[in-house]
């Protein structure tokens, strides 16, 4: 006779946002499976079953933040790098607690959290392909593809950063990441 599937889909989503909550409330390295568990109205076993652990938990958030963010690349890669610009910003700040697990100190080779290979790739991909059909169509200056792309990435990655540290709270930043949109293609044009 089968075991009866005891932790769902529907126990994983929950127990992902309700990670994400604790974790942007208090940090990655706060939270416990037991204020996770509960606060999600289940056991760790369920956290165990599902995922491993704790690391592996909160991989799977990170994961699935670079998944959306990817997804949200896609749609926008076909207006170009502007279009993926905005698109970068407006899912950061559309997702604030998954922006700032995915790119905190949390997130880093040496003992936090990143994302897997495979998810960190596919949301690099659409600005990758952005830079090197502009290259190939003259429209972009010739430079390595992966310097263009880390440098792109650096300038908009850093302008959505300093706002969400309110490092400027009364700044007008859409207008400040339009202008500075508008230097990035400058600054790659042919």
């Amino acid at each position: 006779m089968a075991r009866p599937v005891v932790h769902d889909d529907a126990v994983r989503s929950r127990l992902l946002e309700v990670t994400l909550e604790l974790v942007d409330r208090e940090g990655p390295a706060r939270v416990t499976l037991r204020e996770v568990a509960a606060s999600a109205g289940t056991s760790t076993t369920a956290i165990y079953s599902l995922f491993g652990g704790k690391t592996e938990l909160l991989q799977a958030v990170v994961d699935g933040g670079f998944a959306s963010f990817a997804q949200s690349q896609r749609e926008a890669a076909d207006g170009g790098l502007r279009t993926l610009g905005l698109a970068y910003r407006e899912w950061a700040l559309g997702h604030p607690a998954l922006y700032r697990l995915m790119f905190g100190s949390s997130a880093r080779p040496d003992g936090g959290v990143a994302p897997s290979s495979a998810v960190g790739e596919a949301a690099m991909a659409p600005l990758r392909d952005a830079v090197a059909t502009g290259q190939r169509s003259g429209e972009l200056r010739a430079a390595s593809v992966e310097a263009a792309v880390i440098a792109i990435w650096g300038q908009v990655h850093g302008l959505v950063s300093l706002e969400f540290a309110c490092v400027e709270p009364e700044a007008d930043w859409a207008g400040i990441y339009a202008e500075a949109l508008e230097a990035v293609a400058r600054a790659w044009a042919a």
